[in-house]
């Protein structure tokens, strides 16, 4: 059966047989006193819905009024498509035919949507398995599955809607859908730009025309969301540069006849560009007028800026804030003066009331536990509202790494003048990375790595990881979990069981193996709210398998000495300063870390010291510079050298590109490279967004220059041994990780070096 294609048509029929039904209960009777209510053709609905709904009841007088008023009621109920009151003597027989219930909804043809998220719209509007049908409903259907199509530019999506009765007055719908073509937008246009032109406006817009990108970024897919936030993007850009009274006068979009190009049409005036001239400071400052006057970034002589009036305020209200006063408000008061485009601000602050928190509620935590959560918070509950504790608490709820989005709202308590309930809305992502890294080169040919970490272990915030590496020159497998707070003092206790397997590459030195069996325990105390210190020990276990072929000189060397098997217990103490905006992509901020570790028994003897720094400096919106250092040193002690396996090694990812992991510095005399106990390694970067996907931060190409090598314990840092490379490369965070490839060419190489041009790696930075 197909549904009738007029709505008007259906409405018009209904309203007719309800007449008609009315008219059928209007025929004259004589009141008389109910005896008897008798419900006939009811499959599903209990008979109570019916005598509840009934506007009399037995022992009470029927009239011609009441019957009419009993069908009206039944029929809003929507549960019947027939209702009839009969008159038996003194006896009433309600008669009733129920509306079909929906058995199953599938979709036919659907290709832009999942089955399951259509059948999620259609649920929100009501219609689903069990509920009752009628043709009203399908239509509604029918809008909102267009509507979904609309939400994705395809506005030719056409719906055809069938229904096909089954036993016990069941239906099934079937929507089959043609999806057409997507509508793509044809062109932008912006009119009345005057200062500045519309190729700059429309690059301020994350909707465009498209591009050879297009497939990825799906930027010329229209979305009214989209288009209002370009707008405000847009005049944040006006605002943010004197032109106070800019406005969007209209906004008009086009589609053509045939549902496939979309033209969007923006009328904007700009107005004058405006002049600040002065700045004053009226109501209650707490008498701090000073320090509140330290924090106005609005400049006397420079043009209106209206982020800065927003961060003037911001400013305002946060240092309210750390007084306790939680419902401060600042407002800004302009005095234009349009004769000379000149404005001047009054900036009236009311500090209010004073409040405490009354109660912290968390939203959004599906899977980590609360206690995960405000361990990390420094604002407590039943204490005075503090702006500075509530920011500190967010950010290091931020810095877990487990949400997307850590938001705190400020709620009143109703009935209360001085207290205020804080909500934390959390957004949370997937916390397991997959870590996948691989290399090419004549020697080893494929090397794989594979890592798997879970941050946030059954929402404990607990961390654990297990690492595999199938490479035939090191092969290893290490487990390692961190309870961040071991202690409730927020004392971090690492846990480290690892084995590792090194061979050397075919032709450089034998077939011997150098097996490291060990663990290690590390505690992390904070001693301020950005810096935390490590320390901790561990014992390691060496291993040297002599193949058919002579030991290296190098190998052979510590044989002699120690034996094939030796055993160590290093001391190790670190610090770590995080200040970037983000892990995953950085924009700013800065990073540093220092780690040394001291084997104070056992027959390797050694001291060694390891710090890394890492600057990023926004050059605009789109492009940031970021560099990074690592240097290291170590030697040996009581008269022993450095242990060879201690040694660090360099070239390849995350130390000098496009050279073979782990190829450059000291060679034994078999051609072995066996790194050394000093390190330099220094990078730099230019991160740009992919052409053809806008301000995308997810898709990047950079451009890069290394430099560094590492040396033996006797040789000095010599500037004329650094090795250098350049290249480019592409970063893209993936859904396993941030994902990293680098073609490089030398600057700088020697005789002898082995080059590894393409190289990448999943979960790696520089």
């Amino acid at each position: 059966m197909r549904k009738n294609s007029n709505p008007f048509q259906f409405r018009a029929l209904s309203a007719l047989a309800v007449s008609l039904l009315l008219a059928q209960a209007a025929w004259a009777v004589d009141p008389f006193t109910v005896r008897d209510i008798r419900v006939e053709g009811l499959q599903r609905v209990e008979p109570g819905t019916i005598f509840a709904s009934l506007p009399f009841r037995v022992g009470e007088t029927y009239s011609d009024d009441k019957g009419s008023a009993a069908i009206r009621a039944l029929f809003g109920l929507g549960l019947f498509k027939d209702v009839r009151v009969e008159v038996n003597g003194d006896v009433l027989v309600v008669i009733v035919e129920e509306r079909p219930t929906v058995a199953d909804v599938d979709f036919a043809g659907s290709k832009e949507f999942d089955k399951d998220v259509l059948k999620k719209a259609l649920r929100d509007i009501g219609l689903t398995d069990g509920q009752p049908f009628d043709k009203a409903l399908a239509d509604r259907a029918e809008q909102e599955i267009k509507r979904q199509y609309i939400n994705r530019s395809m506005y030719g999506a056409e719906i055809i809607t069938t229904v096909t009765p089954i036993e016990r007055n069941r239906v099934n719908l079937s929507f089959n859908v043609t999806e057409g073509d997507i509508a793509k937008i044809k062109d932008i246009r912006i009119v009345g730009s005057r200062a500045f032109s519309e190729s700059t406006l429309r690059g301020l817009f994350d909707l465009d025309t498209g591009g050879f990108m297009s497939w990825y970024t799906k930027s010329n897919r229209y979305s009214r969301a989209k288009l209002n936030a370009d707008i405000e993007s847009m005049r944040s850009y006006y605002l943010a540069r004197g032109y106070l009274e800019f406005r969007v006068d209209s906004t008009q979009v086009a589609i053509s006849p045939d549902k496939q190009d979309v033209t969007i049409t923006l009328n904007i005036t700009e107005g004058e560009r405006f002049v600040v001239t002065d700045i004053k400071l009226s109501g209650n400052y707490l008498g701090r007028d000073d320090e509140f006057k330290s924090l106005v970034t609005i400049k006397p002589g420079e043009a209106y800026n209206a982020d800065r009036v927003a961060e003037t305020v911001k400013a305002f209200t946060d240092y309210y804030a750390t007084f306790g006063f939680a419902f401060s408000k600042v407002d800004v008061t302009p005095d234009i003066d349009r004769a000379s485009n000149r404005v001047a601000f009054v900036l009236q602050g009311d500090p209010s009331r004073r409040a405490y928190v009354r109660r912290i509620n968390l939203t959004g935590n599906n899977r980590t536990r609360d206690e995960v959560v405000r361990r990390e918070f420094r604002q407590f509950e039943s204490s005075w509202y503090d702006g500075d504790k509530i920011r500190l608490s967010r950010d290091r709820v931020d810095r877990l790494g487990f949400f997307n989005e850590v938001n705190v709202d400020t709620q009143e308590v109703s009935g209360t003048a001085d207290q205020v309930d804080l909500t934390v809305n959390l957004v949370e992502k997937p916390t397991g990375n997959l870590q996948l890294g691989a290399g090419f080169s004549s020697a080893d040919k494929v090397s794989l790595t594979v890592g798997v970490k879970q941050e946030n272990v059954f929402g404990s915030g607990n961390y654990l990881g297990v690492e595999v590496n199938t490479s035939k020159s090191n092969r290893q497998i290490a487990l390692s979990t961190i309870d961040p707070y071991f202690t409730a003092d927020g004392i971090s206790r690492s846990l480290e069981v690892y084995h590792r397997t090194s061979r050397p590459l075919d032709g450089q030195g034998g077939d011997y193996g150098v097996k490291t069996t060990g663990a290690s325990i590390r505690f992390g105390v904070p001693f301020t709210e950005t810096d935390t210190v490590y320390f901790g020990s561990g014992y390691e276990r060496l291993t040297i398998d002599k193949g058919i072929n002579p030991l290296p000189v190098t190998y052979q060397s510590y044989v002699n000495q120690f034996g094939k098997t030796s055993s160590s217990i290093p001391l190790t103490v670190g610090w770590t300063r995080d200040s970037r905006d983000s892990a995953l992509v950085p924009t700013k901020g800065l990073y540093q870390r220092v780690y040394g570790d001291w084997g104070i028994a056992g027959d390797a003897r050694f001291i060694r010291a390891n710090y890394q720094i890492q600057q990023y400096i926004p050059l605009n919106r789109q492009f940031t510079v970021a560099l990074n250092g690592e240097f290291g040193w170590g030697r040996g002690l009581n008269n022993r050298p450095f242990p060879v396996f201690k040694n660090s090694y360099s070239g390849g990812l995350g130390s000098v590109r496009g050279f073979q992991q782990g190829s450059l510095g000291p060679r034994d005399a078999g051609d072995l490279a066996v790194g050394g106990p000093k390190k330099i390694t220094l990078n730099a970067e230019v991160l740009a967004p992919f052409p053809g996907v806008g301000n995308d931060r997810t898709l990047r190409l950079y451009s890069f220059i290394d430099a560094g090598n590492v040396f033996a314990e006797k040789d000095p840092y010599r500037i004329n041994d650094f090795r250098a490379s350049f290249g480019i490369g592409l970063s893209w965070i993936s859904p396993v990780g941030p994902l990293r490839i680098a073609v490089a060419n030398p600057l700088r190489k020697k005789p002898g070096d082995k080059m590894e041009r393409l190289q990448f790696q999943i979960g790696t930075s520089f």
